[in-house]
């Protein structure tokens, strides 16, 4: 290229993404522009930028670093970027830079890897890292420019300690990116900060754009993320942070009063199947005390754990999702794992069930291996871990949000341990948008809430839905 319009391109962002065949949107121009600003004016400025997902939040960063490794390529200078984990993360930042470069007529030929974690164009480079805890990052500088991506997900005294002095020594601009979570993340702290800024001297570090910003420009997308909404619920904790930018409260009750009051059906409970009707049954299982009755334990202080079924009826809304109505709930405290099974064995040929999900977790697994022997592919083990207790009060509250769960209405002990539960039960944010959550020892159990968890589950994998998991658009569908 000629260097008369090397140097057009090279005078704004936005014309050096264009000529690589990537133009940005405005919004992604916005923000790029400003932080291009304080990277050539050494202003060593914070910068906070908050896309809704798949807004090209990513596509920005890359273009940002390109055009910034050109610019620099004869003067020099260096970039570091950092994601909560090495693989995929970092090494997806990597290959969208490499593509970019290799898209740009005036790095394509230009560019090249280093030592498998840097990028150079001429005497500019980038290295990219790992914000992992036990990561070792001490000792690179960022020259010009320090990314965080994914800061919600970086531990606050990992940044603080280690990748934030990298900027010092040189005044660097640094960006944290990402989607909202917790109060205490950096992301967070640092968004507060640059809002109190603006709003004390009138210059802006802060750029926010929830998905209506890409809605208003691309009509599938709009159509996509509205079926989430629709889907989740807008209250959704997904819905909330990924697409509203809402950042929740650190710690706090799982269920709300109005979701609570959602969950208070109509129905009667049903001590029977009615003929024609579906169900299944999610099982929480506790330890055994062979000389215990049950009512007995329920009333020992601190009461024991106790085993839960809960009983619910399926059937389909109108487009094609599972509706589940809580019938009944099986209460027993301190049985043995024969007597549970025998047990559960004669529930499943009173109500017929197309599927259980039953805890397989501790002393659970026994059970759930018999149990599964003698039902086969009905019959779904659930080994409880951080990420999947999340992924089921995700889902558990999606289903609550667009009244596709509901508890049958009556004043017995079951259904008053449970509501007890549900309101008792408490959360807090834990990193890659994990909800962690239970009801405190001091409040007594979450068997009941557990249950409830592993009914919904249950109903939900009948039939897989057909919007799935928090999938993602695709490029086509973002026009990326």
């Amino acid at each position: 290229m000629a260097r008369a319009a090397a140097r057009v391109v090279l005078s704004d962002i936005a014309r050096f993404a264009a000529a690589g065949g990537r133009p940005l949107r405005p919004y992604q121009a916005e923000c790029a522009r400003a932080i291009c600003r304080s990277v050539r004016r050494v202003d060593g400025r914070v910068f906070t930028v908050m896309f809704a997902r798949q807004m090209g939040k990513n596509e920005t960063s890359a273009q940002l670093e390109a055009y910034l490794l050109t610019l620099y390529a004869q003067r020099g200078g260096g970039i570091v970027k950092a994601a909560p984990s090495f693989k995929p993360q970092t090494i997806n930042s990597m290959l969208r830079l490499k593509e970019t470069l290799e898209r740009s007529p005036l790095t394509r030929r230009l560019w090249r890897p280093e030592h498998g974690y840097m990028v150079r164009v001429g005497d500019a480079s980038i290295a990219f890292f790992s914000a992992d805890r036990k990561a070792n990052v001490v000792g690179a500088t960022a020259g010009l420019l320090l990314e965080i991506d994914e800061a919600q997900d970086v531990d606050p005294d990992k940044y603080d300690r280690e990748f934030r002095p990298m900027a010092s020594s040189t005044n660097a601009t640094t960006v944290l990116y990402g989607t909202a979570w917790a109060e205490d993340s950096i992301l967070e702290r640092q968004r507060r900060i640059n809002l109190e800024h603006e709003a004390r001297t009138g210059e802006r570090l802060h750029y926010e754009y929830d998905w209506t910003h890409l809605a208003a420009l691309n009509e599938r997308y709009r159509a996509f993320v509205r079926r989430e909404i629709e889907r989740l619920g807008p209250e959704h904790p997904s819905i909330r942070t990924q697409y509203l930018l809402q950042t929740l409260t650190d710690a706090g009750r799982l269920f709300s009063a109005e979701q609570l009051a959602a969950l208070r059906g109509a129905h009667p409970q049903e001590g029977a199947p009615e003929p024609g009707a579906l169900y299944v049954a999610g099982v929480d299982v506790a330890g055994e005390d062979e000389q215990a009755e049950d009512a007995a334990m329920r009333l020992a202080a601190p009461r024991r754990d106790s085993t839960v079924v809960t009983i619910a009826a399926v059937t389909r809304n109108t487009a094609g999702q599972p509706v589940a109505r809580v019938v009944d709930h099986v209460w027993w405290t301190g049985r043995s794992q024969v007597w549970q099974y025998e047990h559960l064995l004669q529930l499943w040929d009173r109500w017929g069930f197309a599927r259980v999900c039953v805890d397989a977790s501790g002393i659970g697994a026994g059970l759930a291996s018999f149990l599964a022997a003698r039902r086969g592919e009905r019959v779904e083990r659930i080994t409880f871990s951080a990420a999947l207790k999340s992924r089921l009060g995700y889902d558990l509250l999606a289903m609550i949000n667009t009244g596709r769960l509901s508890l049958y209405r009556g004043e017995g002990p079951e259904i008053r341990e449970c509501l007890a539960e549900l309101r008792a039960c408490r959360y807090h944010l834990r990193a890659a948008e994990q909800l962690a959550w239970a009801v405190p020892e001091t409040e007594g159990h979450d068997d009941f809430v557990v249950s409830l968890a592993l009914a919904a589950r249950a109903a939900e994998s009948l039939v897989p839905p057909a919007a799935g998991g928090m999938i993602r658009p695709t490029a086509e569908e973002t026009g990326w």
